[in-house]
């Protein structure tokens, strides 16, 4: 079977997770919007930006240099403090969603993972509307935007996804190497540093497609190893596999910010079945039964309430876990509560093939467990969305 990889990239990261941890805080003022930028401390030799806003890009900003250069191209520049923790919990979120698609996928950096969806697209299902759910999924549920791009290795997914920014999804076919990717300067190709730009020009190689046409052998005894290696980048040629690490999860968790404040019951419980549906998937994928449920919600002034409880018998049923987690819901929703957040979580995961039999253990459970494997099942091989609960369908 052929791979098909993705490479996900988040848009300006550092400074979109800041933008969106200010406004979760009740900022009214998207940093995105005006000139900003994430810098280090101005007073220490790491005073650089880290990142801009696409605003501050405009007064020819550039990474990498001093905020003092930043200054005064841009005297009225918004300056912030990088926060390297809460970027670590943003990539933590955005990695959990990924794993919703699939169990493979290679961290590249902090912003950026490339996912081998090989075995885990449907029949019916194409590569393009996948991407598009994850791209509109990361911007609903996470607040910020992602470049996608898509191919049959990793190094052409992420030539991709540096294409036109942001929030595009790109293809990079090897059909569609000599009139996507060979037209673009040299210095465009990855691992091709600034250094080597003199000796490839002196060579008359200016473009990826003069590298790729050029002689391998003159290559290697130019450069060596790494003359070899750019020579196939430039052809398409790449046969790396997306490196991953077979981790078991301490805990697995799925929220949502709805999208306005929501007062009904029956809207919150029909969120709450949703995100249980999601959890639950998930936890069956790992193979793994929880002990403990935990609901979370934020009202529309932003605070947050939460209840866990620890059930009779470590299970992954959707049914089971719904309803506890309905339950702890009772607990924390008063009437009249405007919620903005719902999420769901289950903790204390123990492996399934240790689960102990015990008295509460039967027929009706037996059954339950059936039908969330037939729905994994259908799940699996027609595309997460391709079943839904009768309550979730528009009756119209």
């Amino acid at each position: 079977m052929e791979r098909l990889i993705f490479h996900i990239d988040v848009n300006n990261a550092f400074l979109s997770w800041t933008a969106v941890d200010m406004l979760k805080k009740g900022e009214k003022l998207d940093i995105r919007t005006i000139p900003a930028i994430i810098g280090g401390d101005e007073t220490k030799r790491h005073g650089v930006v880290l990142a801009k806003s696409t605003v501050a890009k405009q007064f020819g900003i550039k990474t990498g240099e001093p905020i003092y250069f930043a200054r005064q191209k841009c005297p009225q520049i918004k300056v912030y403090e990088s926060n390297h923790k809460m970027y670590r919990e943003y990539s933590d979120k955005l990695y959990n969603l990924f794993k919703e698609y699939t169990d493979k996928i290679e961290r590249f950096s902090i912003d950026e993972c490339f996912l081998d969806m090989t075995d885990f697209i449907g029949k019916n299902e194409k590569p393009l509307d996948i991407a598009k759910e994850i791209s509109a999924r990361v911007k609903k549920e996470q607040g910020f935007t992602v470049n996608v791009g898509i191919s049959q290795n990793k190094l052409l997914a992420k030539m991709a996804s540096d294409f036109e920014k942001p929030d595009k999804i790109h293809t990079l076919w090897e059909e569609e190497i000599q009139s996507k990717m060979w037209p673009l300067k040299v210095d465009e190709l990855l691992m091709v540093g600034r250094k080597s730009i003199p000796k490839l020009e002196k060579m008359g190689i200016r473009t990826i497609g003069d590298l790729a046409k050029s002689n391998k052998e003159k290559m290697h005894k130019s450069f060596g190893k790494f003359g070899i290696m750019i020579w196939e980048y430039a052809n398409g040629i790449d046969n790396s596999k997306v490196n991953y690490k077979e981790e078991k999860p301490k805990g697995i968790g799925n929220s949502i910010t709805l999208p306005y404040d929501y007062s009904n019951r029956e809207e919150i419980d029909k969120t709450l079945l949703n995100l249980t549906e999601q959890v639950t998937y998930r936890l069956r994928k790992e193979e793994m039964l929880a002990n403990v449920v935990n609901v979370q919600i934020k009202d529309k002034n932003f605070r947050v309430f939460s209840h866990q409880r620890k059930m009779d018998s470590a299970t992954s049923s959707t049914k089971l876990i719904f309803l506890e987690a309905k339950k702890l819901m009772d607990e924390l929703y008063l009437k009249g509560m405007q919620v903005r957040l719902v999420g769901v979580r289950v903790d204390d995961l123990i492996d399934e093939k240790d689960k102990q039999i015990s008295l509460f253990d039967n027929k009706q459970n037996e059954k339950q467990e059936k039908i969330d494997n037939t729905i994994d099942m259908l799940k699996d091989k027609f595309g997460y969305n391709s079943i839904k609960r009768a309550g979730e369908i528009n009756k119209k």
